[in-house]
């Protein structure tokens, strides 16, 4: 019969570590993968029964693959592993679900769909439902690969799961800002390495065509003023990004045109 061994990845984490546990106690196993807490994140998980190892983070899909590499001298040759961050929680149905994949499917990964609540708002339009995300993978046939926003590379065939892990996203309008920004920056830093230069009007437009892609196409108007005002950050920073792209920019003319101080 296969096992299964249900991962969560922490940093600082004490506010949510207990709750994500008790909520994937149907697992074989639970193991936290800690980036080094300097919170009690540690000390709670271990109180509730989970393993805990420990390991610095450089980026996610490193993270990931370092827990993979973690378990399986322990885990069996038919195990599976089932990511989840603590701020998501599993629920029966899921387990259920996860449960008959995992035994009768030949698939050897497995796309998770999210419920987001956002600012306390179930969000199901404007890109965040069904926010599918590589979770459950077969131990040896799968890793990760990008480290922000990662991806599965999977040896075989995938499968995506119907029923949705909850995820407790955005707490407030503060945390959502500070993310996005975090987010601005990785992906101007992308498009800068891929030489991408910014036109005039990619300040209009790709503002413009986010809103009408996270409003009108992904259904951001289901979610009524929640959805609108999502759809409206999202166009912001759209904006933003274009801008923190040409500041990059800028940066390497002035480094190329700076005189050298030596001799």
């Amino acid at each position: 019969m296969p096992t299964l061994t249900a991962i969560i990845l922490t940093k600082n984490e004490a506010r949510h570590i207990v709750e994500c546990i008790d909520s994937l106690r149907w697992a074989d196993r639970i193991v936290v993968f800690d980036s080094y807490s300097d919170d009690d994140t540690v000390a709670l998980a271990a109180a509730a029964g989970a393993e805990v190892f420990q390991r610095s983070f450089d980026n996610y899909a490193a993270q990931r693959n370092a827990a993979l590499e973690a378990v399986a001298a322990t885990d069996g040759a038919d195990s599976w592993v089932f990511f989840v961050d603590a701020d998501e929680r599993g629920t029966p149905a899921l387990a259920a679900e996860i449960r008959r994949v995992t035994h009768e499917r030949m698939e050897n990964g497995w796309y998770v769909p999210r419920h987001n609540y956002i600012f306390g708002h179930v969000t199901l339009g404007a890109g965040w439902y069904p926010d599918y995300q590589f979770r459950l993978l077969r131990h040896g046939r799968a890793r990760y690969v990008r480290p922000v926003h990662e991806l599965g590379e999977v040896d075989g065939a995938v499968g995506y799961l119907e029923q949705p892990l909850i995820h407790y996203n955005y707490r407030d309008p503060a945390h959502f800002h500070a993310k996005q920004r975090f987010y601005v920056e990785h992906d101007a830093a992308i498009l800068k390495e891929q030489g991408v230069r910014p036109k005039p009007r990619n300040y209009v437009l790709q503002p413009l065509r986010q809103f009408w892609w996270r409003f009108v196409t992904l259904k951001g108007y289901r979610d009524g003023r929640h959805g609108l005002r999502l759809s409206l950050y999202m166009t912001y920073y759209e904006w933003r990004k274009y801008r923190r792209l040409a500041d990059l920019w800028r940066g390497d003319t002035a480094q190329a045109r700076r005189p050298n101080d030596a001799g």
